[in-house]
């Protein structure tokens, strides 16, 4: 079985793939300060309880946009599996082509997303990943990752509401049965929400027009994207398993 390991700045995710088809997910917070010992034993423990065999386990992948925890994470892989992983990089083979300033900059998770978007939904599209931030990018018809817009997060627009005022309090992020709030809840879910939903709606209308292609087929993944799928036309395929496939199809095109 191949492990796929996404370090994102707020959850871990680790998928588990026999041949193309995941068997298991789960998740994990992301947190600089654990040791190799902590990670191997808790990425163990939940394979284990999925009633896995650790030694079923051949290969592993991983993508991240936390360097702090890269080196206990891979230690403990390491480690505890016997196994050297693939670390999605510079170097590392995708068959996408990145055409921005510097190539270098472009997040391993943006990059993972592309080629998965890219493979299995074809050119050109607009990968959309509701994560802590929000990223849309464009990939073109050849597989050219051409440029992208880095926004904050659902969440992270939420949590400035409430801890920059006095009186606001922490509410569920969901859409309210109506724009009209009643109350401060509602109001305030209303414009976290909708106004979300306008922010997704634009930018996607303003790189269509910027870049002149009118058939983009728009992908989103994220956590938080199935409340924004669910309420815009815009987004015409919503996949939660995006990033991992992504990665699947990396460690195929790297595996010697």
């Amino acid at each position: 079985m191949l492990l796929t390991v996404d370090v994102g700045n707020t959850n871990i995710t680790l998928g588990l793939f026999e041949g193309k088809d995941i068997h298991s997910t789960f998740r994990i917070t992301t947190q600089a300060v654990r040791t190799s010992d902590e990670f191997s034993s808790l990425i163990a423990e939940m394979i284990v309880r999925k009633g896995i065999n650790i030694k079923s386990i051949r290969d592993v992948i991983i993508s991240s946009v936390v360097p702090k925890v890269m080196c206990s994470l891979n230690s403990g892989i390491i480690k505890y599996f016997g196994i050297e992983p693939i670390i999605v990089g510079i170097g590392t083979k995708t068959g996408i082509k990145i055409n921005r300033t510097d190539p270098r900059e472009v997040g391993s998770d943006r990059i993972v997303d592309a080629v998965a978007a890219y493979e299995l939904y074809g050119g050109p599209c607009i990968v959309v990943d509701f994560g802590t931030a929000t990223t849309y990018d464009l990939i073109l018809g050849d597989g050219t990752f051409e440029a992208g817009v880095t926004s904050p997060g659902i969440k992270i627009c939420a949590k400035a509401l409430w801890d920059c005022t006095a009186k606001l309090p922490e509410v569920e992020i969901k859409k309210p049965s109506s724009i009209l709030g009643k109350d401060t809840i509602s109001s305030m879910q209303a414009g976290i929400v909708y106004g979300y939903i306008g922010q997704t709606e634009y930018i996607i209308d303003k790189i269509k027009e910027e870049s002149g292609l009118d058939n983009l087929k728009v992908i989103a993944t994220g956590g938080m994207g199935r409340i924004i799928y669910k309420n815009t036309d815009r987004i015409d395929v919503y996949d939660n398993e995006l990033t991992l496939q992504g990665m699947r199809i990396i460690y195929e095109k790297n595996r010697k």
